[in-house]
C-alpha cells in the first residue's frame, strides 16, 4: 500500500475527497469551506465538485446541523463543518435530539449518515469560547457515534468510516493536532472502523487509556518512565461511541493497574465514565484505584503558555503515572 505523508487537516480533506468521488450524495456545508474552510480541509473542494456539493453558509451551527438531519432522512450524506466544538451547544436540539432521536422516535426504517465536524481543544491562545473539548456530551445522548482521530492516519480513515456509517457520527478533530503530519495511505479503501481502540505502545506495568491530543502526550511519558524501569501501555481508543470495553479490559488485566488521560476537563469528562466502568468490570484486577487526569476545572485562558498549563503535559501524565505504581 502506497503512503504520502500530510497533515492531519489535510487527510481529513483526503478521506472526504475521495468518498465524494464515489459517492454523488455526500455534499458538504460550513463556514467558508469554498475558499478552503477554518483549518484548509476544505481546500480545492468547490472546484472538482462545485457549489451544488460545497455549500458556504453563514454563521448559523442549528440551520446547518437542522439541515443534515433532514438531509440525511431523504438518504443525502450531509458533512457539517462546525469551525469549533464549543457551538455544537448552539445546535444542540437539532444534534442530540433530532440527528440522535428521529429514526427511534419516528420508526424510520432508513440509514440517517451524517458527519458532523467538531474541532477541539487548545490551539494556542484562542480562548474559552473556541477551545472546548465537548466530546462527553455525544457519550451522553445515545444514537450518535463519536470519533476522536489522533493521527493524520486515522484523520483519513475514521472519516471515510463515518460517511459510510448509516448513523449520525460526531467527528472530533484535535485543534492541536491540526498541523501535525504522518504517513497516510493512499489506497480509497483504506478505512478505520468506528469502535476499534488500538495499543501505541506495549507495557506491562500499568495502562494509559487516551485518545486526541493526549495520545502523542502519554507516549512520550511512557518513553520517559521506561528509563525509570516503568513500563506503560498506551491505548487510543480512537471512538468514544462505541468504545472498545474488550480492548481496554483485556490491557488493564495484564497489567493491573489503568489511568484515563484526556484533554477534557477532569470533572464529569468521558474518563469518569472509563474509570467507573474499569472498576465495576474488573475490580479484583485491579492493584490500585483507576487514576484520571484531565483539563483543570475553570475557562481556559487565552494566553498560550497559561492554556497548556491548565490541560495535562507529558510532565503530568508521567507524575501520575508514577503515582500510581506507588499505590
Amino acid at each position: 500500500m502506497s503512503h504520502e505523508v500530510m497533515g492531519y487537516n489535510a487527510a481529513m480533506g483526503l478521506g472526504l475527497v475521495e468518498e465524494m468521488r464515489t459517492d454523488e450524495s455526500i455534499f458538504i456545508m460550513g463556514q467558508g469551506v469554498v475558499t478552503g474552510g477554518w483549518f484548509g480541509m476544505e481546500k480545492g473542494l468547490v472546484a472538482e465538485f462545485g457549489a451544488d456539493r460545497v455549500i458556504d453558509c453563514g454563521i448559523s451551527e442549528a440551520f446547518e446541523a437542522g439541515l443534515a438531519a433532514g438531509a440525511s432522512i431523504v438518504g443525502m450524506k450531509p458533512v457539517i463543518n462546525m469551525g469549533f466544538g464549543d457551538f455544537a451547544l448552539i445546535a444542540g436540539d437539532e444534534i442530540y435530539h433530532k440527528l440522535a432521536k428521529w429514526r427511534y422516535m419516528h420508526g424510520l426504517d432508513v440509514p440517517m449518515t451524517a458527519v458532523i465536524i467538531f474541532p477541539i481543544g487548545a490551539m494556542g491562545g484562542a480562548g474559552p469560547e473556541h477551545s472546548s473539548c465537548t466530546e462527553v456530551l455525544g457519550m451522553h445522548f445515545p444514537g450518535l457515534k463519536v470519533v476522536v482521530p489522533s493521527t493524520p492516519e486515522d484523520a483519513k480513515g475514521l472519516m471515510k468510516a463515518a460517511l459510510r456509517e448509516p448513523n449520525p457520527v460526531l467527528f472530533h478533530s484535535v485543534q492541536g493536532l491540526g498541523w501535525s503530519r504522518g504517513d497516510v495511505p493512499l489506497d480509497p479503501d483504506f478505512v478505520v472502523p468506528i469502535g476499534k481502540a488500538v495499543t501505541r505502545r506495549a507495557g506491562a506495568d500499568l495502562t494509559i487509556v487516551t485518545y486526541g491530543s493526549m495520545v502523542p502526550r502519554s507516549l512520550e511519558a511512557a518513553e520517559t518512565l521506561s528509563t525509570e524501569g516503568i513500563e506503560c501501555e498506551v491505548i487510543d481508543l480512537r471512538s468514544l461511541v462505541p468504545l472498545d470495553w474488550d480492548h481496554v479490559l483485556a490491557s488493564v488485566t495484564r497489567t493491573h493497574r489503568a489511568m484515563v488521560v484526556h484533554e477534557a476537563f477532569r470533572t464529569a469528562g468521558p474518563g469518569a465514565e472509563i474509570a467507573a466502568q474499569i472498576q465495576e468490570r474488573i475490580f479484583f484486577e485491579l492493584e490500585a484505584p483507576v487514576l484520571r487526569l484531565g483539563a483543570k476545572d475553570f475557562p481556559l485562558c487565552q494566553s498560550a503558555d497559561l492554556e497548556q498549563a491548565a490541560i495535562p503535559s507529558a510532565g503530568s501524565i508521567a507524575d501520575t503515572a508514577r503515582q500510581l505504581m506507588a499505590i
